[in-house]
C-alpha cells in the first residue's frame, strides 16, 4: 500500500485476513511515498516483482496517470485505489472505492435505489464514488460542497439528470452520504432531510467522530462511518489480483 501519511492504514491487516481464508502466502507493507516519489516508487515496486498496490491520498489521481491500461471504474472516476500488474508487465489501474461503497451501503440495509441522495463533499473522494452511486439508480443524488465550482465541475464530468446541486427547495433528503474531512455540519444546514434519513461518512474512526456527531444532531439515524466500506473496497481490489473473492463477513463481525 502507498500514500503519505501511511502509517495509519488498517489495510494491511483486512488483505492478510482475506489471504488466510485462502491460504496464500501474502506480504502487504505499507510505503510511504511523496508525490514526487510516487511515479518511481511505484514502477521500483513492479519491477522488483511486486504484484499489487492499494493507493491511497495524495497518490490516486497520479496512480491513473501512470496506468498502462484503465479499467472502465478508475476512467470514470478520475482516480485510481488499486494497480497491478498483467503477464506481460503492464500497469493496470482500477478503482474499487465506488463499489466498495455500494456494497457496505446494502450490507447495512441502507438501499439507493429510488433514493433520494445528498453528497456532501466535490474533492476527490465524492469523484471516486460518483459513478457506482450513479450506478445503483438513486432517484436524485444531489452534491453540496463549499466551492460550488467544484461540484459543477463534477456535474460536468458526469452529464447525468439525476446528479445535480443540493437545494435548499428540494424534497427531503433520504440519504446522506458524506465524503468531507471537516465542515460537514455547516453543509447540512438548512438542507431538507426526511424524518427518517440516515447518514454515512466515508471517514472511519477519529476522522469521522465530527460529522457523525454533526449528522446525530441535524436528526440522521442511524449514522455510520466507513470501516465496512475500507473492507468492502480492500476485498474488490484482493479479487482483481488473487481472482478469489473473499468472504468479508467474519471482518464486520470480529474487527480487524
Amino acid at each position: 500500500m502507498i500514500g503519505q501519511p501511511i502509517q495509519h492504514s488498517k489495510s494491511p491487516p483486512i488483505h492478510l485476513a482475506f489471504a488466510s481464508q485462502f491460504g496464500l502466502l501474502l506480504q502487504y507493507d505499507r510505503i510511504d511515498a511523496s508525490p514526487a516519489a510516487f511515479a518511481d516508487t511505484v514502477r521500483a515496486f513492479f519491477a522488483g516483482g511486486g504484484l499489487g498496490l492499494s493507493v491511497t491520498l495524495p497518490h490516486k489521481t497520479a496512480a491513473l496517470a501512470l496506468a498502462d491500461d484503465i479499467g472502465e471504474r478508475a476512467r470514470r472516476a478520475g482516480a485510481a485505489n488499486t494497480l497491478g500488474r498483467d503477464a506481460s508487465g503492464r500497469i493496470w489501474a482500477d478503482n474499487t472505492d465506488g463499489i466498495g461503497l455500494v456494497n457496505d451501503l446494502q450490507r447495512l440495509a441502507l438501499p439507493i435505489h429510488g433514493r433520494r441522495v445528498l453528497l456532501l463533499g466535490a474533492g476527490g473522494a465524492a469523484a471516486g464514488v460518483i459513478p457506482a452511486l450513479l450506478d445503483a439508480k438513486p432517484a436524485l443524488l444531489a452534491l453540496r460542497n463549499r466551492t460550488p465550482v467544484n461540484a459543477v465541475a463534477l456535474l460536468d464530468r458526469h452529464a447525468d439528470p439525476r446528479l445535480r446541486l443540493a437545494r435548499d427547495d428540494d424534497a427531503p433528503y433520504e440519504l446522506v452520504i458524506s465524503t468531507v474531512s471537516e465542515g460537514a455540519a455547516a453543509l447540512l444546514t438548512d438542507m431538507p432531510l426526511a424524518a427518517s434519513a440516515s447518514g454515512y461518512d466515508l471517514n472511519y474512526g477519529e476522522r469521522a467522530a465530527a460529522t457523525l456527531c454533526a449528522m446525530r444532531e441535524h436528526g440522521l439515524n442511524p449514522v455510520h462511518d466507513g470501516r465496512g466500506m475500507l473492507i468492502e473496497q480492500a476485498a474488490a481490489a484482493f479479487a482483481r489480483w488473487h481472482n478469489c473473492q473473499p468472504d468479508t463477513a467474519p471482518l464486520h463481525r470480529n474487527g480487524f
